[in-house]
């Protein structure tokens, strides 16, 4: 084994030590959050609500824990195939030092607010993961680890992937394939659509349609592709570099989809599944009332039938005038049902 290989190694198992200490650290703030929201064994709404940055805080707490667990997961399976090299170290040693130095220090869940250890009453379980990560941390964060990873980054401009991504061989034909497409349909477009603040074409969505955007991971039974959420990241991730407002286009459809699997009835299925992976019918979401946000529970959005149609009436933040679509009540006739 080369001195490369056993630095290599050694890193690994380092990563893996690290998400480990992150795991037992998410473990108390899971504790601590519960202690406050939690009564007679179930989650108590009322205290839920009055704990809410609490809340929020382990969400994205829990979600670091997870991310680096991947990571050192993917480390850990490049390593054991021969391709975890120096730009896939850089990019884990980076990552580990800048989330565990945020969980430590305080982790900033928007530009205002922030979760720290002392929020959740963990500081001395906070003071435990410092210890055990402090060396990384140190070493993630040195001039030269940044210096040399942003030489990769320079050096790998125009790269479909900086590191290697691990994935199967017919993901990464799928993202050859959408960044042929984004290349040459979106990007050089897009710029001239947002400053005309014009609405992505439809020959655009058709197209991705006829691509099996839309159906991605909706079962082929249904007319989709059958294929997993690794799929859909590759593809949005492809039609995001592009322009981000392709890139997110098809992720209602797929919410839509997943929400119809799940608690839709059969008739439902058979109605609207093919209609969305085909893009003859295009989902959206409506939680994006002023001073609403994702607070669905506050919504004012309503709809109405009138004759054949339905009447959604609502306003939407992203215009100045109501929001008022009809909607044909056979499909939502169906939906209902």
């Amino acid at each position: 084994m080369t001195l490369a290989a056993v630095a290599a190694d050694s890193l690994v198992s380092r990563l893996e030590q690290a998400a480990s200490a992150v795991e037992t650290y998410v473990a108390a703030a899971r504790g601590a959050v519960a202690a406050k929201v939690v009564k007679a064994g179930k989650v108590d709404r009322r205290a839920f609500d009055a704990e809410q940055h609490a809340a929020h805080g382990f969400a994205w707490i829990a979600t670091y824990g997870e991310a680096l667990r991947e990571v050192a997961s993917w480390a850990r399976a490049l390593d054991a195939a021969g391709g975890f090299g120096e730009t896939e170290q850089l990019l884990a040693l980076t990552v580990f030092s800048e989330y565990c130095a945020q969980l430590v220090g305080g982790l900033p869940m928007t530009q205002l607010e922030m979760i720290r250890p002392g929020d959740l009453g963990i500081e001395a379980e906070a003071r435990t993961l410092e210890a055990a990560t402090r060396a990384l941390v140190r070493e993630g964060a040195a001039r030269e680890t940044r210096a040399r990873l942003a030489e990769l980054v320079r050096a790998g401009k125009g790269k479909a992937t900086l590191e290697r991504t691990g994935l199967e061989g017919d993901l990464e034909m799928i993202r050859d394939q959408f960044r042929r497409f984004a290349d040459d349909r979106v990007m050089p477009h897009a710029h001239g659509w947002h400053l005309r603040d014009e609405f992505i074409p439809m020959e655009i969505v058709e197209e991705m349609g006829a691509l099996g955007v839309f159906g991605l991971t909706i079962p082929e039974e249904f007319g989709g592709s059958g294929m997993g959420k690794a799929a859909m990241c590759v593809v949005s991730e492809e039609l995001s570099r592009a322009w981000i407002g392709v890139g997110s286009l098809a992720t209602r459809s797929e919410i839509a989809a997943e929400l119809i699997l799940i608690g839709g009835t059969d008739e439902q299925k058979n109605f609207w599944l093919p209609k969305i992976a085909t893009a003859e019918i295009l989902p959206t979401a409506v939680f994006t009332e002023p001073n609403t946000g994702s607070d669905l529970g506050s919504l004012r959005t309503r709809a109405a039938l009138d004759g054949d149609q339905y009447v959604v009436t609502g306003t939407h933040k992203g215009r100045h005038d109501g929001l008022r679509r009809p909607v044909d009540a056979a499909g939502a006739e169906a939906a209902r049902r």
